[in-house]
């Protein structure tokens, strides 16, 4: 079994790119949903959180806009959350690897794998990337979303750059959704065809093997 990582930073279109794998029959883990599920009224991580963090949950849940403004901008805070979320989404990767091992082919979503190291535990990963202006129109049409907060959560990720240079593959998301897709289609053919390092010496040539009709 391939295991891909996705990734890639706000508002370049993971999300969107996670789909068009899913629809060419790749199992994809949602690292986000899974926080979402654990968030979510009568989430498993519902009593912790309001311990560690007093008023950020209520009858619906987490509250997010409560929750982030508690450990947006304090390392500290931030720590304290991840303690308590990342051990149940890695309990819940584990769960939907051990779910699909006859799978020729799974993603991971996790929006940052480079950052907390995920990267050393996939075969390859694809990074998703948009011009920096669009990105920013993206983010900033989200409600809710101001300049001000867009630039803290990307101060702490990984500069879109260097997750392109450190990707395997690379699918654009600058263009149109129709060459997006055919992208992800191309690679995961490529994927399957031939295998990992075959498609990433492709990729480097920008060549991989289109399907046939």
């Amino acid at each position: 079994m391939i295991v891909l990582g996705l990734t890639g930073s706000i508002g370049m279109g993971k999300s969107a790119v996670a789909g068009m794998f899913a629809d060419a029959g790749v199992p994809v883990f949602d690292a986000d949903a899974e926080v979402h599920r654990l968030q979510a009224a009568g989430g498993a991580l519902i009593p912790a959180i309001e311990a560690a963090f007093p008023g950020t949950t209520n009858a619906g849940g987490v509250d997010r806009q409560r929750l982030g403004q508690a450990v947006l901008g304090d390392a500290a805070a931030l720590a304290r959350l991840e303690a308590i979320v990342h051990p149940a989404v890695a309990a819940a990767r584990r769960a939907f690897l051990a779910r699909h091992m006859r799978a020729d082919m799974v993603l991971l979503d996790i929006p940052l794998l480079f950052e907390k190291g995920g990267a050393n535990a996939v075969d390859a990963v694809v990074v998703v990337s948009a011009p920096a202006p669009v990105q920013r129109a993206r983010v900033l049409a989200r409600p809710g979303m101001t300049a001000e907060r867009l630039d803290r959560i990307l101060a702490l990720q990984l500069p879109d750059a260097e997750k392109r240079a450190r990707a395997d593959f690379l699918i654009d998301t600058g263009v149109a959704l129709d060459e997006t897709r055919a992208a992800v289609v191309a690679l995961v053919a490529c994927l399957r065809d031939h295998g990992v390092r075959y498609c990433q010496a492709c990729a480097k040539s920008s060549s991989i093997p289109k399907p046939q009709d």
